[in-house]
Formats: structure tokens, C-alpha cells, sequence
């Protein structure tokens, strides 16, 4: 799975990188599940959108925050199809997280490409809206009673980070690991046919990815500074 990731890189680079605009943009060293962090939807490749990390389906009754989708099911799962019909997305990031125990204990790694830099992962997303919500807003709008705090508060951008099988480099941490897209990939990916977006997330090959060992002060969501990206 893809459970925790970095996205270190300066506003000016992912733009340049990216060809799309990253309003507000400030490096983070580890976006976690929960969070507002940006992605590339195929609707709007201009300018990056912040969205929650955690896919809620538009129709569901409750939030259900699914990080991560299978590459394998996307397209069959009733909980993901529809999005990746027609609201794929890719997740900027330059590096990724998994866990593999040594000696016991469970033990962070950092796996990105040699020169950290910055790189698409394959995703989907979806706007959803609390019904309870929605529901207290239109009776205030007729003096049914006082909303609530969060009553009102609009729609909420989701989005998971799609997984594939394992390369070598990975399989040595976990059976899982994000789908990341070369540049022209990434755009097939997006604009493409449901078929031929499929086609496009392959397991990414290890030759010029590095996996290293860093402190376990990234467990906590609430670190979020440059020495969780140091070697430990």
C-alpha cells in the first residue's frame, strides 16, 4: 500500500516539472491519510487541486476515506469504477514510505529515485458531500433550526492513490507499492480511454529508484519537517 509519502519540492519546481500551477504550495515531509494535498485531475491539468487524502465515492452515506485502490480492480470495484471512468487524477510526490520489520520491530524506509526527483502517481478522486450536512443546510435556508459548525461547508475533494505489485526493490518492504507514471504515461493516464489509462499502470521498474532507512519520528503525522527525509 501507500500509506504515507513526501512531497519536498519547492512551487517553482513541481510547476516547471509539471507544466501546471501549484497555488499555496509549501514542501511536506510527510502527507499522511486525512490530509489536504494536492493532485493533477484530468478535468482541470492546469492547476493542481487540494483534495483530502482518503476516496469517499460522490454517492456514499458516509465518508469512507479509502487511501488506496487496487490497479488490478479499479475497474470492477463499485466503489472506484465510476471515478476511474471519468475522474482519474495523478498525485504529485518524491518519495514514498513503507514499514518492514528488522529485528521485531517495524521500521520506516523512504523509497524515491536517485536525484529525489519529483514524480506522478496514479490516482483517482471525487467530490462528496455529507447528506446530514447538505440536509441541515436546506432546512435552515427554510428556519428549520441553526446549522451546525460543519453544516454548510460544501463538498469535500477526495482522492486515493492507486497500487500495483511490487519491484524487487519494494517487494523487499511490502506486497504493495504506489503506481507511478513516467511523464508520457501520465498523460495517457489522464486523457485516455478507460482501456488505455488501464494499460498504463504497470509496476514500476527499480533501476533508478533508491530505498533507505529514516527515523521513526515519521510514525507521527504531526512530524512534518526536512530530517524525516534524512537516512537514519
Amino acid at each position: 500500500m501507500c500509506g504515507r509519502y513526501s512531497l519536498t519540492a519547492s512551487r517553482d519546481a513541481l510547476e516547471a516539472r509539471f507544466g501546471a500551477a501549484f497555488p499555496e504550495h509549501e514542501p511536506r515531509y510527510n502527507c499522511a491519510p486525512g490530509q489536504r494535498l494536492p493532485f493533477i485531475a484530468a478535468a482541470a491539468p492546469d492547476e493542481a487541486t487540494r483534495g483530502e487524502w482518503g476516496f469517499t465515492p460522490t454517492w456514499a452515506d458516509d465518508a469512507v476515506g479509502h487511501i488506496n485502490a487496487r490497479a488490478e480492480t479499479v475497474r470492477e470495484k463499485p466503489t472506484f469504477r465510476d471515478a476511474f471512468e471519468v475522474r482519474r487524477c495523478v498525485v504529485p510526490a518524491d518519495g514514498f514510505y513503507e514499514w518492514a520489520e528488522t529485528d521485531g520491530r517495524k521500521r520506516p524506509h523512504r523509497v524515491a529515485f536517485a536525484d529525489d526527483r519529483p514524480f506522478l502517481m496514479a490516482g483517482i478522486h471525487a467530490r462528496w458531500e455529507d447528506p446530514d450536512a447538505a440536509a441541515q443546510t436546506g432546512l435552515d435556508a427554510f428556519g428549520g433550526g441553526a446549522a451546525t459548525a460543519d453544516a454548510g461547508s460544501g463538498p469535500t475533494e477526495t482522492f486515493a492513490v492507486l497500487t500495483t505489485e511490487p519491484n524487487d526493490l519494494v517487494a523487499d518492504l511490502h506486497h504493495r507499492m504506489a503506481a507511478i507514471l513516467d511523464p508520457g504515461d501520465a498523460e495517457t493516464y489522464l486523457h485516455g480511454s478507460p482501456e488505455e489509462a488501464a494499460a498504463q499502470l504497470r509496476t514500476y521498474p527499480s533501476d533508478d529508484l533508491r530505498s533507505y532507512p529514516v527515523s521513526t519520528r515519521v510514525n507521527d503525522p504531526a512530524n512534518d519537517d526536512p530530517g524525516l527525509v534524512e537516512p537514519a
